[in-house]
């Protein structure tokens, strides 16, 4: 393995991840030194800030263009690491967010032998060439790995039946009656499914990270790349690996 240390930075405003459980399965699954660290947000000066607010995606239908932020834009970057969602769904685009991380992580820890995994409450997304849009994402790979709190609710797709029953009778107080009528069949905010869940991505950041693989095409493994929440919440409960990826994270093990 050689990743000797991970780090995972913590995201206080989602009380629902149980940190020292995700350290201890992190530990317990790769045999890898594990540290906890304090939301990577905090404290910080400003310029953090407002080269992330440039990172903002206003138009869904073209590629990635570096956005000049407004001062109230970055005063509210500043803000929105106290809130528990991304309540305006502000976009950014994920890789741009992950260049700008990887720029204030400490240069003695910014190596290939410690894998440093961010949790934030911003709503990651990537551009599709072959659809030319952009998608919302749960996890931006690499080092440091991205995991967004907002888009393991929000990337993906809830049951099509729930989108149809919205389409046909769209109120606030019907929406909140249909989001009861499938209440379970998808993760929601305060969810108390979040932390399994996240194992989840927290394996496949790692195992990314390690192999170079994305995701897995088979649906009983825990590495699935799930597009509705139904398969999400079968898989990371489920909490099984395909033959192929058991023996791929043996010979990561193995090779520590």
């Amino acid at each position: 393995m050689k990743t000797s240390k991970i780090i995972i930075y913590d995201e206080p405003t989602v009380p629902e991840i149980q940190i020292k459980k995700l350290e201890k399965f992190l530990h317990d699954t790769f045999h890898a030194d594990t540290e906890i660290r304090k939301n990577f947000f905090e404290n910080r000066e400003d310029e953090i800030f407002q080269e992330i607010a440039t990172t903002r995606v206003f138009e869904l239908k073209k590629p990635f263009s570096k956005h000049i932020p407004t001062k109230l834009e970055i005063q509210i970057e500043k803000e929105n690491i106290d809130n528990s969602q991304n309540e305006e769904k502000i976009l950014y685009d994920g890789f741009e967010f992950q260049k700008i991380i990887s720029k204030f992580i400490p240069s003695n820890e910014n190596d290939q032998e410690i894998l440093n995994i961010i949790f934030t409450n911003k709503l990651t997304c990537t551009f599709d060439e072959s659809d030319f849009r952009y998608h919302a994402r749960a996890l931006i790979g690499t080092n440091p790995a991205i995991i967004s709190t907002t888009g393991i609710i929000e990337a993906p797709a809830k049951p099509k039946e729930y989108y149809l029953d919205l389409m046909v009778n769209f109120t606030k107080e019907s929406a909140e009656k249909i989001k009861e009528k499938y209440k379970g069949e998808f993760l929601e905010y305060n969810d108390s499914r979040i932390t399994e869940v996240v194992e989840g991505y927290l394996l496949q950041a790692v195992m990314y990270y390690e192999t170079g693989e994305a995701f897995c095409e088979d649906r009983e493994c825990r590495l699935y790349n799930a597009h509705w929440q139904k398969e999400l919440l079968y898989t990371q409960s489920n909490k099984k690996l395909c033959k192929n990826h058991e023996e791929s994270l043996r010979k990561i093990i193995n090779h520590s």
